[in-house]
C-alpha cells in the first residue's frame, strides 16, 4: 500500500509540472475571473437608470451637461446626439451659432432611483444657473427610461448608422449611374457630330460644279480663189507622201 500511494504521488507531482496543463488551469481560472467580472458588471447596469432627453438646449455640450447633472446623482456616462450636417449648415449659412448642437441625449446614472428622482424634479422646470448662461431660460425635457439599458442604447446607434452608410451606399452608386449615363450620352453626341460634320463636307464637295473650259476656235483659213487653205495643205501632204486625193 505504501508503495504504491508514492506512486500516485509521484504521477501527481508529474502531472502537475506539465506545461500544457499548467497552461488549460490558467486559461480555467482566467474565464472564471472573466465570469465574476461580467456577473458584477450585470449586477450593477441592473441598478442603474437611463434618462432621455428630448431637446438639448443650444450651446449646451456633454461635459456641460454631466456638470449640471452631477449635483443630483453620480453618472456613468453622457451621449448627445449631434445634429444633422444639413441644418449645422443652413444655421452657419444663417449668421447663426457656429459651434456644434445636439438634437437629443441619453444620461445614464449610476442608480435608478436616483435617475427617477431626477426625472421628477427637473422635467419642465427651467434649467437656471447663472443668468449670463445661454441656456439661463430653457427647460428641462426629461424622460425616465423605464427597462432602458444602455446597452439597447449602443445597439440603436449602431443600426442607425448602419442604415445611414446603407442610405449613403445607394445614393453614391445611383449617383454613379447617373454620372456613367451622362458620360456615355455625352460620347454618343460626340460620335454624332463628328458623323454630321462628315456627311457636311462630302455634301460640299459633291455640290461644287464641274468646270469646263472653252476655248474659242479659228475658222479655217479661205485664200484668194475661195479654197480652203485645209484642203491645200492636204493635198500637198499628199503629193509629198503619195497619197491620192
Amino acid at each position: 500500500m505504501g508503495e504504491e500511494e508514492t506512486g500516485a504521488a509521484r504521477a501527481c507531482c508529474e502531472g502537475d509540472g506539465d506545461p500544457s496543463l499548467n497552461e488549460a488551469k490558467e486559461k480555467a481560472k482566467r474565464k472564471d475571473k472573466m465570469k465574476k467580472r461580467l456577473l458584477k458588471e450585470a449586477e450593477k447596469a441592473d441598478k442603474r437608470g437611463v434618462c432621455y432627453l428630448s431637446r438639448v438646449p443650444p450651446h449646451m455640450d456633454p461635459f456641460k451637461l454631466r456638470q449640471i447633472l452631477s449635483q443630483y446623482g453620480e453618472i456613468q456616462r453622457v451621449y448627445l446626439t449631434p445634429e444633422d450636417p444639413a441644418a449645422q449648415v443652413r444655421r452657419k449659412k444663417s449668421g447663426g451659432f457656429r459651434g456644434q448642437e445636439f438634437s437629443e441625449g441619453w444620461v445614464e446614472f449610476t442608480d435608478k432611483k436616483v435617475a427617477k428622482r431626477v426625472f421628477g424634479m427637473l422635467n419642465g422646470e427651467q434649467i437656471g444657473g447663472r443668468k449670463r448662461s445661454s441656456f439661463y431660460y430653457d427647460l428641462w425635457n426629461f424622460k425616465y427610461l423605464s427597462k432602458f439599458k444602455w446597452d439597447d442604447l449602443t445597439e440603436e446607434i449602431a443600426y442607425k448608422n448602419a442604415t445611414r452608410e446603407q442610405k449613403l451606399a445607394l445614393e453614391l452608386s445611383a449617383a454613379k449611374r447617373e454620372r456613367d449615363f451622362y458620360l456615355s450620352k455625352v460620347d454618343q453626341s460626340k460620335a454624332l457630330s463628328k458623323i454630321e460634320e462628315r456627311l457636311k463636307k462630302k455634301q460640299k464637295v459633291d455640290m461644287v460644279p464641274k468646270v469646263v473650259r472653252q476655248f474659242p476656235q479659228k475658222k479655217p483659213v479661205v485664200n484668194e480663189s475661195g479654197e480652203n487653205k485645209a484642203q491645200l495643205s492636204r493635198d500637198i501632204l499628199a503629193g509629198v507622201f503619195g497619197g491620192s486625193s
